[in-house]
């Protein structure tokens, strides 16, 4: 699964959301994590109120499972859920990207908690649903 962290220096979760230039994306299983690439945003990110920032965050994000925020705005977080991309707020901004995805493989190696198994089912719904309709003849 793909695991996205917003972050300012590549290190840490210590981006807000809304107003993160760079998101960082690593698949994740149960052998371990590989980097994949950094999303990079511009423009007046940290302009309340302005919904259109996001629409471009969420389409990049949209083959992920997760993404490990600093912060989100409600409007954000709802929009995420709403593509089946779960939100985590980071406990701190200390909190550092390779200790939470080693973390995250340790728990898929074991017996992920519900709210885990649920995002992964519904990523494989989503999956099996789009493989589906490319195999129907037009």
């Amino acid at each position: 699964m793909k695991i996205a962290f917003t972050t300012s220096d590549q290190v840490h979760i210590n981006a807000h959301f809304g107003w993160a230039k760079k998101i960082d994306v690593y698949e994740v299983s149960t052998e371990g994590y590989q980097f994949l690439k950094t999303l990079t945003f511009d423009g007046d990110l940290k302009e309340d109120g302005n919904e259109d920032k996001l629409l471009p965050k969420i389409e990049a994000l949209q083959d992920c499972t997760i993404v490990y925020v600093s912060a989100i705005g409600g409007s954000a977080a709802a929009r995420l859920i709403r593509k089946r991309i779960t939100p985590i707020k980071a406990r701190s901004e200390e909190d550092e990207i390779p200790e939470v995805l080693t973390k995250l493989v340790e728990t898929l190696k074991g017996s992920p908690p519900p709210w885990l198994r649920k995002a992964l089912q519904q990523r494989s719904v989503d999956l099996d649903e789009l493989e589906t309709e490319e195999e129907v003849p037009v």
